[in-house]
């Protein structure tokens, strides 16, 4: 699995000056942050809101430090109006989900949490990582993973491990395919990066942050990416609500949007 590990510090600057580099550097520093904060002892809420905190509070002043001049759109800030004009007239702007997750990092040992680093430009997104610090993975555009052939006899689809809609469940008796619940939007879709899992399709609401990094790494990776009716997946939009999302091996897709397009989402 092709993967990146950098040591602790400050960047080399041939990591600056690299969008892929630098997501990937980014998403790690965040990811050995949170490690730190789960090792303080702290349980529930605690913990949660402190691992939000904590990974903000670094990537805001990371980006800050190297990238000054690129606009920032993160989960956890609160966007101005002022902020928004100068996020739509941007060359550069990063998509960050400091903690995709929470919930699961608050739940130690769970290793299924991770942190988002995208970087959008010129009306796509041009650099993504992910990293899933319990695991010691940083998943990159930079050295996009090599998907191996499916090692499953039936497909394999990602849920959420609380609320798996109805739809996906008739999906999978559609595909004779296996439910695989697990927690973060971003761990869903790098599982199928992982042959943990053969899709991920999700409508049940969410945001630029929660899809922009895994998907720039999923489509390094030669995976079909799509909205639910088959649309592209656009980002840096005024409005940030993107509720729905398709990640899957290429031989999957045409099912399972004929699938959607006959029953819905509902």
């Amino acid at each position: 699995m092709a993967s990146v590990t950098f040591e602790p510090g400050t960047p080399a600057p041939e990591v600056v000056g690299d969008d892929h580099l630098f997501a990937a550097w980014l998403a790690e520093a965040a990811g050995r942050r949170l490690l730190e904060v789960r090792a303080e002892g702290l349980e529930g809420k605690e913990l949660k809101d402190a691992g939000d905190q904590a990974a903000h509070v670094l990537l805001a002043e990371l980006l800050a430090t190297y990238r000054p001049d690129d606009a920032v759109l993160s989960e956890e800030a609160l966007e101005t109006a002022a902020d928004k004009d100068a996020r739509l007239t941007a060359d550069k702007v990063w998509i960050v989900d400091p903690l995709d997750g929470t919930r699961e990092f608050s739940e130690p040992p769970r290793d299924d949490w991770a942190v988002h680093v995208a970087l959008w430009q010129g009306g796509t997104l041009v650099a993504g990582a992910v990293a899933q610090p319990e695991l010691g993975e940083t998943f990159t555009t930079g050295a996009p993973p090599v998907v191996p052939p499916s090692t499953a006899t039936r497909p394999r689809i990602a849920v959420s491990r609380t609320r798996p809609p109805a739809f996906v469940q008739a999906l999978a008796e559609e595909l004779d395919a296996e439910l695989v619940p697990m927690g973060s939007a971003g761990v869903k879709m790098m599982s199928v990066v992982r042959d943990v899992a053969d899709a991920y399709v999700h409508a049940g609401g969410q945001y630029e942050w929660d899809s922009a990094a895994p998907v720039a790494v999923a489509r390094a990776a030669g995976l079909f990416t799509s909205r639910v009716d088959g649309s592209e997946l656009v980002y840096n939009q005024a409005d940030v609500y993107l509720p729905d999302v398709i990640v899957c091996r290429p031989e999957l897709s045409e099912r399972i949007l004929a699938f959607i397009a006959e029953h819905g989402t509902d």
